[in-house]
Parts: structure tokens; sequence; C-alpha cells
């Protein structure tokens, strides 16, 4: 479709009048590209029994001029947004000649009201408007565009075949391929066992298999909520030496993570708004209202200015800054960011921005540590890791097997899931994270955690492990976690009045649902 259009004949004067107040020799296409986005901007919105208001006898503007190649898409979709019709719509020339008339009348009557008004007036005065719409824009829990990012992640193509248990009947092996996509919609994973039934044990031993069959490629994290103490640490060091895993015990040791550095430190549209979903993460989980959001959206912005050349601030940076503005006063936000800073939860610089994603972690946040802190490091902890996948873009499924990266692997869920700030972004990331080869592990005591008010974290999990729970007698929360049929809820039930600990029901495909299997246990595969 090519986009032809003329002016009105009393707007022609009005194009060479305006291109003269532009800098340089700039071509009278500018001048229209600049009135068709004011129009646009302004809010008006034309019917189309208005179509004829303007005559066409001014200005002629070819396609290739009006809009060059490089940019035309651009100025197609923002006509397509605003009156909510397809990029194909016939109607389109008309209304992009409909608002760069409309446009050009409403510059020009600015200049001929204000002598002494200037195109650099114009412009500093309209791109300051469009700054501040971003900034009081809405935040979206979906990723920020990076385009600075400098990471290389390795990534497994090909079956990653677990040995997920054993048949009791014959001792067979069972193995669960969790990235095929002829049998399953997403990789991700929910697990419900009480405390003491070899939930932990199974997990272990997945991330066991995961480095060997991937061959070191896919990486994992996992989020210990209750805290590891010195004692099991010991007992783990076998883990931690068949995953090349390393344990960080936080606030002990920080951890090799700057989470500020999912922010595009270039691009100064992306950059705001990575200031932005900052800040709002902040804001969930400590309350800080709407002045104190400010106060830390300027303290970061400030931080970004004071360091330059790739470099990342830190969060005590900003804490600095946060002070330097509000002097002896203290409040939530003094209070939150202080003890992020304190603690040093997070390392202040990181080297090399790959290291993290390309190895292991075990990461244990004490118990002692109060929530605000620990939720909203496990949040941009988990923001982080969603912001750099999103950008890297998806992975490729290879002969039906979807190119794995990383698997995320969070112990306790029903801590998280208790917490109402938290869900709206676990819901993004459990929807949006799939194709881009990251797997999402959820641990939960039990099935009921799994479904919130709004939203049933076990529907978004293709794969469902039960292992012995304490509501036994919750037929209905049974099958939905597992989405079984009422038939098969009947066969379920029954096969769950007999399961002990070590012992599990799936709705794996590769084995017959609510048959009972026993579940691999890192201690006796090692």
């Amino acid at each position: 479709m090519q986009i032809n259009i003329k002016t009105s004949a009393s707007n022609q004067a009005v194009v060479s009048a305006l291109t003269q107040k532009l800098p340089g020799s700039a071509k009278e296409n500018i001048i229209a590209r600049v009135a068709f986005a004011y129009s646009l901007a302004s809010g008006k919105r034309f019917a189309q029994n208005e179509f004829g208001i303007y005559d066409s006898q001014g200005k002629e503007y070819k396609d290739h001029i009006l809009f060059d190649a490089s940019y035309r898409d651009y100025y197609i979709a923002l006509i397509c947004q605003a009156y909510g019709i397809n990029k194909n719509n016939e109607l389109i020339p008309k209304y992009v000649k409909l608002h760069i008339d409309h446009g050009l009348e409403q510059i020009y009557y600015l200049f001929e009201n204000r002598p002494q008004y200037t195109f650099f007036d114009f412009l500093m005065e309209n791109l300051g408007k469009g700054i501040d719409a971003i900034e009081d824009a809405p935040v979206s829990l979906d990723a920020v565009k990076n385009n600075n990012q400098h990471i290389d992640k390795s990534s497994f193509a090909g079956p990653i075949d677990i040995k997920i248990g054993y048949d009791p009947d014959n001792n067979a092996q069972i193995t669960f391929c969790f990235n095929n996509t002829k049998i399953y919609n997403n990789q991700h994973v929910a697990v419900a066992g009480k405390s003491g039934s070899g939930k932990s044990q199974f997990a272990y031993e997945f991330l066991r298999q995961l480095v060997i069959k991937s061959q070191g490629k896919v990486n994992f994290l996992f989020l210990d909520f209750k805290g590891i103490s010195s004692e099991e640490q010991k007992k783990m060091e076998f883990f931690f030496k068949d995953t090349h895993a390393k344990c960080i015990n936080a606030p002990i040791e920080p951890f090799p993570l700057n989470p500020l550095s999912f922010i595009d430190n270039i691009n100064d549209v992306n950059k705001l708004m990575g200031i932005n979903k900052f800040v709002d993460i902040i804001a969930k989980y400590s309350n800080i209202g709407k002045k104190q959001q400010q106060t830390l959206k300027d303290a970061v912005r400030e931080a970004f200015i004071q360091h330059t050349g790739g470099d990342y601030p830190s969060l005590k940076n900003v804490y600095d800054l946060i002070i330097d503005h509000v002097g002896e006063t203290r409040d939530t936000l003094t209070e939150i960011m202080g003890r992020l800073s304190e603690y040093e939860l997070f390392a202040s610089n990181v080297d090399n921005p790959s290291t993290f994603l390309n190895n292991n972690y075990y990461l244990s946040l004490a118990g002692d540590l109060d929530n605000a802190v620990r939720f909203t490091s496990v949040f941009l902890i988990i923001n982080y890791i969603f912001n750099v996948f999103s950008n890297m873009g998806g992975t490729d499924v290879v002969d039906g097997y979807r190119e794995m990266r990383y698997v995320l692997m969070i112990d306790e869920a029903h801590d998280l899931f208790r917490e109402k700030k938290s869900l709206e972004i676990l819901e993004v990331v459990l929807r949006k994270i799939r194709s881009f080869g990251v797997s999402v592990f959820l641990l939960s005591q039990g099935i009921a955690e799994y479904n919130t008010a709004n939203f049933d974290f076990s529907q978004e999990c293709e794969t469902s492990f039960l292992l012995p729970i304490n509501d036994m007698a919750n037929t209905k929360a049974i099958n939905k976690f597992l989405g079984l049929t009422q038939k098969d809820g009947i066969t379920a039930i029954r096969n769950l009045e007999k399961l002990e600990n070590g012992q599990a029901i799936s709705n794996m495909k590769e084995y017959p649902k609510t048959k009972v299997f026993d579940v691999v246990q890192y201690y006796k595969e090692k």
C-alpha cells in the first residue's frame, strides 16, 4: 500500500514557512513528520465523516519521501494503534493526510502567536512532555529493552532425558524429557510434597542429572527460602561438587549479581523504563509511597549519570544519594535501601556479566532476614533473569526439542504464593519465559498454595509431581493440580492412599497417569 498524499492548499505555504525555522538545510518532509506526530500526540482522532475537511491542492509527498524505508513501519504502527486498525487497512493514507494537515495548522498557530518562539523551544517543550508521559505511565511487568546487553549464554540443543524414578512393579527406569515439545507445551514443573516426603532429594537429583545430560551447558539457580545451616551446608558438599554449584549463604556472602545491570545504560528511553521497573519492584515489596518512589527514581538516575563507560552503580551508590537528598529523615525507603546495602546481599562490582548465568548457584536466604529484604532480593534476582533472557530472545526447537539455557528452581515456593505482591510478576514470568529456553521448577509443601484467588500456578506448569502431602482428602485440588479427569481422579485417590515417602504420582506423559512410582533420591543415586 502506497501512501502518496497532498496537503491542503493553505498548508503548502505553511510547510515552507515552518521548514525555514528548522536548523540547517532540513528538507520539507521533516516538518511533515513532526506535524504528523504532534497531531497524534495531541489526542486528536478523526471520524470517517471528516475525511473531506481538507482539500488536496497543496504540497505533494510521495511515499518514499514522506516516510523513508527505515522508519515507515513506525509511522504506520502509530496510526494502527491510534485507530485500532490493521496495518493493511485502506484508510491509513487518509488518516496520515488528516494528521499532517492538522499538525501543520497547530504548529503554525504556535509560532504565529509567539514571535520569540524557536523550533528548539518547540522540540524541548514537547520532548519534555513525552519523557514525563513515560515516567508517569504505569510500569509494565514485562521485560524492558536493553540494547546494550553483552551476555553470552551457553545452551543445549537435543533431548534432555532425566531419570525420574522406578516402576515398583519391575524396577524399570522412568525417564522424563521435559524439553520434548512434541508432548510438552512448556518446560515448567510443579512439585508438591510435605516435609520428609523426598521432595528436596528429588530436586537435587534432577539438577545433578541436568548438569550431566546437558554437558554443563544448562545452568541453574536454586533459591532456598528457609536458609541453610552450616551443618546442612557441609552435608550437601557432595551435591555442590557433583553439580559444580557454588553455595551462597546470604547475607554472609554477597550474591554475584548487580540487580541494576538489567537496565540499558546507553539508550535514554530504555534506561528510564528500566529505572521505573526497578523502582516498581522496590515499591511493591517495601510499601514506599509516591514521594519516596520519586526520590528513589531521582537517586537511581543520578547514580547512572555518575557512572560512565559501561559501569553500573551499586545499591550502595543509590542509597548514599538518597541520604544526600533526605538528610536526617529516616523512613521506609531509607530503611529498605539501607538494609539491602548494609547486608551486602549483592556484589557491588561484577567484572563479567556473563559469569552469573553460566554458572550454577545455590542461594540460601537466611531465615532471620526480614520478609521485606528477602522478597525484594528474590524478585530483583527473578526480574534480572527474566529480563536478560527476554532480551536474548527465544531459543530454537530442533527436531522437536526446545533448546534449553537455564533452570530456576524455587524451594518452599509457598512462601512466595502467600505474598500477594509477588503473584503478578511470577505469573508473567511463567507465561512469558517459556520460549526463552528457561524452565521454572516450583517446590511446595502442598497443592492448595498453588491455587491463589486470581491465578493457579500449577496450571502454568506443564508437568506436576505429587508426593505425599498432608491434605490427601482434597480431591478437587488434587485433580486440578495433576490435570485429571473425574474418572482418573478416583483412581488417583486410591493410589494416594497407599503413597509412601519417596513415592509419587504424576501427569508426565512418559508414564501412566495416577500410577505410583518411586522417585529418584539424590542420596540414593549418589
